[in-house]
């Protein structure tokens, strides 16, 4: 017998689907015998039994009265045997079932007839068809609304005229067919007021879910409340002890997606056990399991999270238990950053950090955590994660650089500069301000980035702290050279040389080096530049920083450029180029190729110098650098 299941939450339509296709396939002659229809109403406090659902489906079929058994046994005997002579294949669509003993008894005795179920849990122990049902693609919700305003009223013009504000309230609906129902339903009552200002007063409330729920009455065609809170609340009710209480914390989880060591760290299981229950929500239509790379990631839709935080924050002892899973969390996220962080700046002779064997394995889990490392570092606004976050918000300096994610560095710094300055702690402070100016700085903002450097030395000399006021010293030279402040910049990084070298650290010493020779080379001064970035280059070398013996060998090969020094300018780029490609410092890589397309293109080797240009600007795309992609794909084209 062919049985087809039409899955997901509730309100993403499963009814409405169910009946459309019902109707098409009549229409097409599939099913002569027509349909049977009932709804079960598993989600409601007193769901139809097989025993009343076979009494609807009788009187459906013509038996009614004293041709009814009086037997629920002999009634479903009955059932069966009509269907068995029905000659004209029919179509049994049994809606909102929660459970197989409302269905298993209902389906008829032949493979002759088709069986349609929706249901919100997936009925994975029966082999069963499924069709599982996501939320509507935005240009779909969008289309959703458009037509049920038109609907109303062919001049209602308000889609066209608003189109950002219906994608913001579509985004806000989360994409969910009930909730697109309820706020055309309130459109359609707020004739006189534009679709942005339901926006603006869903996004003042912050909560979705009351908002619609406070504007809709009445019900769809369905006969079904167009109300979201009771869908959810239904499903929530019927879960058992521990997948409750794990939605509830899986709520409270930053960013839309979690990874399942995140959420067992929430919870406070082992992973195979908040696996499962994961798995369990996943049928129930609570969650969605995103397959990302090998690895699975799950997803609370906006409202179920709205839904499931707003239990928590309305009970004391909920509050409380979401509040010690957040601080888990938060400890899981610094262990692994932290250890992450330390292998992106592992040096030989360094103590091997735990977990991640090399730097692809380090890339590879700050990738997948990104979303929830960046929105957990905003934690810092409460004064109990503070100090954690903060020191989570150092963890991803290295990572977001590496990355190129100025957006959200610029956003972590912020969050930890300011949750550092309410809890007046002047060390953590100057660390983040200094993170805060170097995320400036590579997003081109100079002047905000020398303000925060200023206030990062300052801070650091305060506190006597040489080493911080070296490297704070250093990070200043570099922005104010990028404000063509060449003589403070050139101030700035001798101050910090000579602080590293009085401190013997001279790995550290490398870097206000390399930023010395680049600060002599724009002040004209090439021959003390070269001089400047062969101590860097030396100084890293010795360390055993290949990566930062790379950036001094690209440094040292545009000052060769300049003395006329081709060939050795040509030989630094090359070194360059390939530690930058074994480190897959895709930028680096990016600006090696440019200078080498550079070189060929002054030596009048125009195939030479297409290729280096083509190079870069993958290099760079690579890098998510699409500006200077397009540049060097633009000097590319000139070669043609």
């Amino acid at each position: 017998m062919l049985i087809f299941a039409v899955t997901g939450m509730g309100g993403i339509g499963k009814t409405a689907l169910a009946v459309e296709a019902a109707h098409r396939a009549c229409a097409a002659g599939w099913f002569p015998g027509g349909t049977l229809f009932v709804d079960l109403r598993g989600y409601d406090d007193d769901p139809v039994t097989a025993d009343q659902a076979v009494l609807a489906l009788l009187d459906a079929m013509g038996v009614r009265g004293a041709e009814l058994p009086q037997a629920a046994s002999r009634q479903h005997d009955a059932y069966r045997e009509l269907l068995a002579e029905r000659q004209d294949r029919t179509l049994l669509i049994l809606d909102n079932v929660s459970d197989p003993s409302q269905f298993l008894p209902l389906l008829p005795g032949t493979d002759h007839h088709r069986v349609l179920i929706t249901s919100r849990d997936r009925p994975d122990a029966l082999p069963v068809r499924l069709i599982d049902l996501e939320t509507l693609a935005p240009d779909d919700s969008a289309a959703l609304v458009t037509r049920a305003l038109l609907a109303a009223d062919e001049r209602d013009d308000r889609p066209a005229r608003e189109p950002r504000p219906l994608l913001e309230l579509t985004e806000l609906c989360g994409h969910l067919p009930l909730a697109l129902q309820i706020a055309a339903a309130m459109l359609r009552r707020r004739r006189q007021r534009g679709i942005a200002a339901l926006v603006a007063e869903i996004r003042r409330v912050g909560d979705a879910l009351a908002v619609l729920d406070n504007g809709s009455r009445g019900t769809d065609q369905y006969g079904r409340s167009l109300a979201l809170r009771p869908v959810v609340a239904t499903s929530y009710r019927r879960l058992p002890p521990d997948q409750a209480r794990l939605l509830r914390l899986v709520a409270l989880a930053p960013g839309a997606e979690t990874g399942s060591e995140a959420v067992a760290a929430l919870t406070d299981l082992d992973v195979a056990a908040a696996t499962g229950l994961l798995e369990d929500l996943a049928a129930a239509g609570l969650v969605t399991a995103v397959p990302t790379g090998g690895e699975v990631r799950w997803r609370l839709h906006d409202l179920v999270r709205a839904f499931g935080a707003g239990l928590v924050a309305g009970d004391a002892g909920l509050r409380e238990e979401g509040e010690q899973a957040r601080e888990r969390l938060l400890g899981f996220y610094r262990r692994w950053a932290h250890a992450a962080d330390d292998r992106l700046r592992w040096l030989p002779g360094k103590p091997e950090p735990e977990r991640f064997e090399d730097r692809e394995q380090a890339l590879a889990w700050l990738d997948g955590e990104r979303a929830g490392l960046v929105a957990s570092v905003q934690w810092a606004g409460e004064e109990r994660y503070a100090h954690t976050a903060v020191r989570l918000a150092v963890n991803l300096a290295e990572y977001l650089d590496w990355r190129r994610y100025f957006d959200d560095w610029i956003t972590v710094a912020r969050a930890a500069r300011e949750a550092a300055h309410r809890v007046g702690d002047d060390e953590a402070e100057a660390i983040a301000e200094t993170i805060l100016g170097n995320a400036l700085q590579e997003a081109g903002r100079t002047e905000e980035a020398i303000d925060a450097h200023t206030r990062a030395r300052d801070l650091y000399e305060s506190a006597g702290d040489r080493h911080g006021e070296a490297i704070a010293r250093n990070n200043l030279g570099n922005a104010l050279q990028h404000a063509g402040r060449t003589e403070e910049a050139i101030v700035a990084f001798t101050r910090a040389r000579d602080l590293f070298q009085a401190a013997g650290d001279r790995h550290g010493e490398a870097t206000p080096w390399n930023g010395l020779g680049n600060a002599l080379l724009m002040a004209g001064r090439t021959e003390e530049a070269i001089d400047a970035h062969t101590r860097a280059r030396d100084l890293s070398r010795s360390a055993g920083d290949r990566h930062g013996e790379a950036i001094a060998w690209s440094n040292l090969g545009i000052a060769l450029w300049h003395a006329d020094r081709v060939a050795e300018a040509t030989e630094a780029y090359d070194k360059a180029l390939v530690t930058y490609l074994e480190f897959e410092d895709w930028y680096g890589a990016g600006q090696a190729l440019y200078n080498l397309a550079l070189v060929h293109r002054a030596v009048l080797h125009p195939a030479e110098a297409r290729a280096h240009y083509l190079r870069a600007a993958e290099a760079f795309t690579r890098a998510n650098a699409p500006t200077e992609a397009a540049e060097a794909q633009s000097a590319a084209q000139t070669l043609t």
